[in-house]
């Protein structure tokens, strides 16, 4: 099975493709999920709102045609004390749902909360905590640093443990 993990933002959006392999017959081997595309997708703040909805729309409108993942893994969003943000990445994260229902995906949402419980196995677990085991988790290469990268991946991972696949 494949999972699209999207860490919703309109400046950056983190981008993940994870697969998991079915156990083989005769014997049940535990398998590893499998990072087979990441990135961390950036808008330009020089462009107008609606250009970068647009841009992030297609970028996972092709994501989407290439990779052909079964499930969309979305965080849903933190509220902070900054509204206007918030309503942004909102937006941003309505036009990533909105692609992947179009393409007959699966939704599956994330708290972040549950996000370190299935990453860590504990809810307050550092961002630090966080990033150093999906690390270990999944075969990450070394250049992959962005928090948003990582933090795609953990959302994949986190609807991968909860989906029981």
């Amino acid at each position: 099975m494949r999972i699209l993990g999207i860490d919703p933002g309109y400046e950056r959006l983190g981008i993940a493709v994870l697969e998991k392999a079915a156990h083989s017959k005769g014997y049940s081997v535990a398998k590893k999920e499998d990072v087979i595309f990441s990135e961390c997708f950036k808008t330009s703040s020089k462009l107008d709102f609606g250009e970068r909805l647009v841009l992030i729309g297609v970028e996972i409108r092709k994501i989407i045609k290439k990779y052909r993942p079964e499930v969309l893994a979305i965080e849903t969003l933190f509220l902070n004390t900054n509204q206007k943000t918030v309503m942004r990445v909102a937006e941003a994260r309505g036009v990533v749902i909105y692609e992947a229902v179009q393409a007959g995906l699966k939704i599956f949402e994330a708290t972040p909360l549950q996000v370190k419980v299935a990453t860590t196995g504990y809810g307050r677990a550092s961002k630090e905590q966080m990033m150093k085991m999906v690390k270990i988790l999944v075969n990450v290469e070394e250049k992959k640093t962005s928090d948003d990268e990582l933090d795609a991946i953990a959302i994949a991972l986190t609807a991968f443990a909860y989906m029981r696949v």
